[in-house]
């Protein structure tokens, strides 16, 4: 069974820090694309970032310089470090892994992160 456990997030000010993890069990972590997205309330789901088994990321632009994803293969786990945060940067994250170039496979349930202006 497949299962992608996120936690980390929570209620931070403007300009605060928070770190999402993302532990994975039930796949073979190294070989999978991990990432994050992100929803707001009222908006579509958003990739943020990604990380593929070889360490190379992407990120969408409204998070470059601020947010960091980074992975511990031995841990099974991937992590989003945010700096800076925004208000706008309030969303559920959900961890997903996927294989390269495909549509991702697997979903956590979700954190929420709440930054107040």
């Amino acid at each position: 069974q497949v299962q992608l456990v996120e936690s980390g997030g929570g209620l931070v000010q403007a300009g605060g820090s928070l770190k999402l993890s993302c532990a994975a069990s039930g796949i073979n972590f190294r070989i999978y694309t991990m990432g994050w997205y992100r929803q707001a309330p009222g908006k579509q789901r958003e990739l943020v970032a990604t990380i593929t088994s070889g360490g190379n990321t992407n990120s969408v632009d409204s998070v470059k310089g601020r947010f960091t994803i980074s992975r511990d293969n031995a841990r099974s786990t991937v992590y989003l470090q945010m700096n800076s945060l925004k208000p706008e940067d309030t969303a559920v994250y959900y961890c997903h892994a996927q294989m390269p170039y495909q549509s991702p496979l697997y979903w956590g349930q979700g954190t929420q992160v709440t930054v107040s202006s």
